[in-house]
Parts: C-alpha cells; sequence; structure tokens
C-alpha cells in the first residue's frame, strides 16, 4: 500500500508553523471554501465525518450538524457505498464517476477525487474527498443494484470470500465426478444451494434432485420414506409406495440433517451405498438404484461418531469430497454484498424500493454476529421492506434483536471506560494471544462481532 511521501522536516517547519497559528480546522476549512460548487470533507481513520464543508452541504443536501462527527454513510449515499468506497485500499482516487443520493431523494452525478492517510503500519488513517458535481440533480430512475467486479454469483450464491470461492471451484471439480459428497455448515449458510449446485453442474442435471431434511422424518416413518414399502407392511400402507432413492434413480438425493437419522436407519443407508440397491419395507426383494449422495449437517461426524451416535464406517462413506461453507460472520466483505443482493430482490418485486441504507442500520447490520447466516439476513431485510416506508432503509425498521444491540453500543460510557481505551487494546491484543492470532475466536472471547473487533483492532493498530 503507497503512503503518501513526506518532505523533510525542515522543509515543512514553516507550514507546520503556519497550521499551529491558524489551527488545522481553520485550514481544511479554507482549502473547502475556495471549491464553492464540489462537497468536500475529512474522515479519521474509523472513516468518522471530521469536516463538512459548505459545498458538501449544497451539493448534497445534508446539513454539517447531520454529518460531523458521524460516520460518512450519514451523508455520502452514493450506489456502491454500502460495498465501501476503495480509499483505504487503493489510497487515491482519481475522477471516479458517481451516482449520490441527496437528502431530498434526488440523485447528483459526480466525479470523485480522493486521497488516503496511513499510519506508519500502513493502517488507514483517515481521508480527504471532493465531489465535483458533473450535472444538476435529477429524480432516480428504477435501476438495478450492481455487484463488485470481485464478487461471484454461483448458482444463487452470492460471495466475495476466497473461502466461499474456493468452495465454489471444488463445486465445479466433484460435480465431474460421482463422488458422495458431505457439506457442512451452519443453518442458513446454504448447503442446499450447494447440493443444487453439484446437480446443475453434473451430468445427471436433467435427472430428479429430490431433497429431504432427515430431521423432519419421523422415525416410525423414516425407513419407509427413503427406501418405500410394500401394501400392507404396516398399518396404513394401503398402498405400494417408492421411497426417495427411487424416485431420485439417474439423479440426486440430498440428505440434509443427515447426523440425525438413526443407527438401524445408518446400516441401511450404508449398504445403499454400497451395493446400490434398496429393500423396501415388507419387500422381499431388493431394487437396484442408480443415486447420487450429496450429504449436509451442521454438526461435526467425527464428535457424532466419538459420542456413539453416528457409524464410522459410514461416516467415511459420505464424506468422500467434504465442503465446508464458513459462517456469515467468518466471511469478509458478504454482509454488504449480500444485503445489496436482497434489496435488489424486494425492490424488484415492489411497491417499496430502497435506495440507500441509513448509516445506523448498517451499523447494526455489519456488527450483527448473524447466528441465522444468510437465511437470517434475508429475512431481516424482508421485514424491514415490509414493516418500512421510504426510500432509505432506517434503524427503526429492523428486527428489536438488531435495534437493542446497535442501542446498547450507543449508551454514554462511564467517564472510567471513556478514559480508558488502552484496557480495551490491551484485553484485544491478550485475546489474540490467547487464540494465537484466530481473529474469530478472538472475537468470541471478547464477546463481539468479527466486523467490531476488526474496527477496534484498527482502531488501535493492532
Amino acid at each position: 500500500m503507497k503512503r503518501i511521501e513526506t518532505l523533510p522536516s525542515e522543509a515543512t517547519r514553516p507550514l507546520d508553523a503556519l497550521l499551529d497559528h491558524v489551527g488545522p480546522y481553520a485550514a481544511f476549512e479554507t482549502l473547502a471554501s475556495l471549491l464553492p460548487d464540489a462537497a468536500v470533507f475529512v474522515v479519521d481513520g474509523d472513516r468518522n465525518v471530521v469536516l463538512w464543508s459548505e459545498g458538501a452541504e449544497r451539493v448534497l443536501g445534508f446539513s454539517r450538524k447531520e454529518v460531523q462527527g458521524r460516520m460518512c454513510l450519514s451523508g455520502i449515499r452514493c450506489r456502491n457505498c454500502m460495498l465501501g468506497c476503495g480509499l483505504a485500499e487503493h489510497g487515491k482516487i482519481d475522477g471516479y464517476p458517481l451516482e449520490h443520493f441527496r437528502s431530498d431523494g434526488q440523485v447528483v452525478a459526480v466525479r470523485k477525487y480522493a486521497k488516503a492517510f496511513f499510519d506508519e503500519d500502513g493502517a488507514f488513517a483517515g481521508g480527504i474527498e471532493i465531489l465535483i458535481p458533473s450535472g444538476p440533480a435529477f429524480d432516480p430512475e428504477p435501476h438495478e443494484l450492481g455487484l463488485p467486479d470481485d464478487a461471484e454469483v454461483f448458482h444463487g450464491l452470492v460471495s466475495r470470500d476466497p473461502a466461499m470461492k474456493r468452495a465454489f471451484q471444488t463445486v465445479r471439480n466433484v460435480a465431474e465426478t460421482d463422488a458422495t459428497v458431505l457439506v457442512r455448515g451452519e443453518s442458513g449458510t446454504g448447503k442446499e444451494l450447494v447440493a443444487r449446485a453439484i446437480h446443475a453442474e453434473s451430468h445427471r442435471r436433467d435427472g430428479p434432485f429430490v431433497a429431504v431434511n432427515c430431521a423432519a422424518l419421523t422415525p416410525s416413518l423414516i425407513e419407509s420414506e427413503l427406501f418405500g414399502h410394500k401394501k400392507g407392511a404396516f398399518t396404513g400402507a394401503v398402498s405400494d409406495r417408492p421411497g426417495l432413492f427411487v424416485q431420485a434413480n439417474r439423479g440426486m438425493l440430498f440428505l440434509d440433517e443427515v447426523a440425525e437419522l438413526p443407527l438401524e436407519v445408518q446400516a441401511k443407508l450404508l449398504r445403499v451405498l454400497e451395493a446400490h440397491v434398496v429393500t423396501p419395507v415388507g419387500a422381499n426383494g431388493e431394487i437396484a438404484v442408480d443415486v447420487r449422495i450429496v450429504a449436509a449437517t451442521h454438526r461435526a461426524l467425527r464428535q457424532e461418531v466419538k459420542r456413539g451416535s453416528f457409524r464410522e464406517d459410514l461416516m467415511y462413506r459420505l464424506r468422500v469430497v467434504p465442503i465446508f461453507l464458513p459462517a456469515l460472520r467468518e466471511r469478509q466483505g458478504d454482509v454488504e454484498l449480500l444485503l445489496r443482493r436482497f434489496l435488489e430482490e424486494f425492490n424488484a418485486r415492489g411497491p417499496r424500493r430502497v435506495g440507500h441504507v441509513a448509516a445506523e442500520a448498517m451499523r447494526a447490520l455489519l456488527d450483527h454476529p448473524w447466528p441465522g447466516n444468510v437465511r437470517e439476513l434475508r429475512n431481516v431485510v424482508e421485514y424491514a421492506f415490509a414493516v418500512g416506508r421510504g426510500a432509505e432503509l432506517q434503524l427503526a425498521e429492523l428486527p428489536p434483536e438488531l435495534r437493542e444491540a446497535d442501542d446498547a453500543e450507543a449508551e454514554p460510557r462511564s467517564p472510567r471506560e471513556s478514559a480508558a481505551p488502552s484496557s480495551e487494546a490491551q484485553r484485544i491484543r491478550r485475546a489474540l494471544d490467547r487464540a494465537q492470532g484466530r481473529v474469530g475466536e478472538a472475537a468470541s472471547l471478547l464477546g463481539m462481532s468479527r466486523p467490531t473487533f476488526w474496527r477496534k483492532r484498527k482502531k488501535y493498530s493492532l
């Protein structure tokens, strides 16, 4: 990352003396006043606005009181702002065209010029940004929310996270074979979408895709559901019924939550995987099946084997190719990306159209740990569309669990807490030492979400 080059101290001494005399804020404000038709603003290392020019008030419509001292998203609301402006990554932006939302809902086209400051360790320390209008403000047209260049869309899955992209490539590779796949990940991470992607990429794509949640099957009927039954095999069996394996013949069977299968059914599943035949309940003969199996679980099967609740031989049969899906809280940049995708989805449904997200709402969304992962995020966006109105998604439109977390963080701290930032830095350093540098584990030790932990690390340059 390129830093701003500095002149020798003797060359800057007269300017340093002038800044000491007039004050750095007055100097920046004077420079901004020389560009009355442009929006000039300065942000600190936490992306909070520390200077907001009169030109910024005119161009963007937000007053200095509304923006200064708050996160830059309070007044900077462009079509790409939710995914970051790129200043910290690139160090300089030179005439990049953007469209910004004004406070009155109109859109103004601008060209953006910006320069970043970095500290001795190369961490982002702040920046100066100038937005020069390239035309009058106009009413926005319905538009599709675009995705950044580093995002990948894969059979309904969207990510810019390297671990997810590796999983996508594994899916492409394994789809060319008939190997059994075990997908592991927390609830809501997209395990069924991965299974469908494997099917869609495989030579079996024209065959059936059959999915079943093993946890939803009743113990008394689970064998009949999977393997079928003959008429009269049990009370209520009034006719022959093909099981899911037969229904998925020449296609794929997706066994979700496979760890919930009873041990006696696990033995019969192992027989199917080894011999490629099923025996319906009440039948004397076997039926040959040509089925690819993709299983999924949120549990660690090795731990289930140790507990005695899962067969070791079946585990090895199922996890020929394991695919792990990281939790949303571990996927850097994906909350913003998926938020944009879901805004696009619900905007298309109407009647409400959301063009931008309020800074407080965005902070709450980024700080939330997302225990329900992508499914929970989608539900939160749907909730906000249902209860709110207007072009801006507000904090008050989020579910209570997100609002309460944000309110708790916003509560004023005691003078003792506020006066001791070094103690927080020490806690973060100790947590990183205990977790041997693993950020997710260190954040959990402190009860923080990964985004909050990441911001605090940057704040204290840890």
